[in-house]
């Protein structure tokens, strides 16, 4: 019987500068069902597809159909996990859990804060969500992780919405907090260092290896209501590296949901 529920977000038009991770769904499901790996956790938990109602990988072409779709999908009581996409796809999806589970607690690991009001003129691009969740008081609260690109506009926003944003450069001093809310993780491919992750639109180096990017999922204490897997352009993947670190993180992911 299905634990999980799957849905693929096809969607990069909020993109400031490249398009690909329109392409990213059925490539991370690739990688997931790789040979040159297998499909345990860390944890020791086996993640195999019959545990997925996997509702395929979803062409959109209205910003705003994106909360439609999830909103089909979204069943209280059974975790929905996306694969972007751009990150500009986790306000929809914010909107549709917000409208089934109310206020939630967001855990946010990044390389940018993505807390512009608008930017290059669009106010749904994708620096811009996590500004639109907190601005319609969507989530209680927002913690982020492995930010290295904060701008003053950003900051002032920051301490508007009351954002607990951990620095990479202060990311020894980073303590998972005791969530009291539904959870929610959204996790950029682009917070880990591009040594570890190329395929991203957004190279910014000094970030998470792999290895400290999987003990963040792993140090999560309440179970996962909803999670996102986005921004990972196949375009810019070298050896498909980035995708495999997808899939990894994928299988932790699940393990935390169950």
């Amino acid at each position: 019987m299905a634990q999980i529920t799957l849905q693929g977000i096809l969607f990069d038009a909020k993109s400031s500068f490249l398009r690909g991770p329109a392409l990213a769904p059925p490539l991370i499901r690739k990688a997931y069902h790789s040979h040159s790996a297998n499909y345990y956790a860390e944890d020791g938990k086996k993640i195999t597809p019959e545990m997925f109602d996997d509702k395929g990988d979803f062409e959109i072409e209205n910003y705003f159909d994106i909360e439609k779709t999830t909103s089909k999908n979204l069943k209280k009581g059974t975790p929905l996990l996306t694969f972007g996409g751009d990150h500009s796809v986790t306000f929809p999806l914010i909107k549709a859990f917000y409208s089934v589970y109310g206020k939630l607690d967001i855990l946010h690991i990044d390389a940018h804060g993505d807390l512009y009001s608008s930017f290059e003129g669009d106010k749904h691009s994708h620096a811009c969500p996590f500004y639109n969740i907190m601005e319609n008081e969507l989530a209680e609260n927002l913690v982020q992780v492995g930010i290295r690109t904060l701008n003053e506009e950003q900051r002032q926003h920051a301490q508007r919405f009351g954002v607990k944003i951990n620095e990479m450069k202060d990311f020894a001093s980073f303590s998972m907090p005791q969530f009291t809310n539904p959870l929610y993780l959204s996790l950029d491919m682009d917070a880990l260092d591009p040594a570890f992750a190329p395929g991203v639109s957004h190279h910014e180096p000094g970030g998470l290896s792999t290895r400290q990017t999987i003990e963040l999922i792993q140090d999560i204490r309440v179970p996962l209501v909803g999670a996102d897997i986005v921004e990972y352009n196949p375009t810019r993947d070298i050896n498909d590296m980035t995708v495999m670190v997808c899939g990894k993180l994928f299988r932790e992911i699940v393990a935390k949901m169950m």
